[in-house]
């Protein structure tokens, strides 16, 4: 995928994100299911970045399963960080203003963390994030650079939209044309979606399957060590993973 695009790409999630803020925090009243089991047996002082954490629901949850480790969440949306903010419980909470598509976000961030005294995390999570990041280059670079993030036994656990399982959401695809683009400027398994709720807006979305996800783990340092579906109709809307630094 060329440069150009991929830039174009991720201004339009950029503006997305900030134009619909208030209308996408109404569709996420509560953690899905998949999320909810992947945060089972934390531990308490478990120091925690949340990537793309959107309005703050998994720092709640982990407050009201008894938290009190340091819990950073980072999102590109300045939008999106100003309603976590203030719905936030987590006494230890703090949040960051980054995006991905920058190549110094990964310093960037263990430079806010350590004023806190945290130079790495114990875990990395990624909820409904990855797969707005335009480009195997891109994704295989954000992924490379989440291993510098961390502590050495720590796990990175993610999930993505399996939406082409969904008939409802496969009705959402709209041609590249409406941002006039075509099949040719981008990747096997790229969409483009539409939003509906408070207005019209679009969407870029990559598709995994769970093979790609394998391939990007072992290309990136990691290796997979549990793979499981959830949520939605027929629980199978997420595919969620959890990778290990591979040893």
């Amino acid at each position: 995928m060329r440069d150009e695009t991929v830039t174009r790409l991720l201004d339009l999630n950029k503006q997305f994100y900030q134009t619909f803020a208030e209308q996408f925090a109404e569709t996420r009243g509560r953690l899905q299911p998949g999320i909810l089991r992947s945060l089972a047996n934390f531990p308490h002082k478990a120091s925690i970045v949340d990537l793309g954490c959107g309005i703050c629901e998994v720092a709640n949850e982990l407050n009201r399963r008894g938290h009190d480790g340091f819990y950073l969440g980072m999102d590109s949306s300045a939008s999106l960080l100003s309603i976590a903010r203030g719905r936030c419980e987590h006494p230890l909470a703090q949040f960051h203003l980054s995006d991905f598509s920058e190549p110094s976000w990964a310093k960037g961030l263990l430079s806010f963390s350590q004023r806190f005294s945290v130079a790495s995390f114990d875990r990395v999570l990624a909820f409904a994030t990855l797969h707005h990041l335009p480009s195997r280059a891109l994704r295989l670079r954000v992924l490379t650079q989440i291993t510098d993030l961390l502590a050495e036994d720590g796990q990175f656990i993610h999930s993505n939209w399996n939406f082409m399982t969904n008939p409802r959401l496969r009705a959402r695809v709209v041609p590249w044309s409406e941002i006039d683009l075509d099949e040719k400027d981008v990747e096997s398994g790229d969409y483009l979606l539409d939003w509906r709720r408070g207005g019209y807006g679009l969407r870029y979305v990559h598709h995994f399957s769970d093979e790609e996800l394998q391939e990007l783990a072992r290309s990136s340092g990691f290796r997979v060590v549990e793979t499981y579906y959830s949520d939605g109709e027929g629980g199978c809307l997420g595919l969620y993973q959890v990778w290990e630094y591979a040893k």
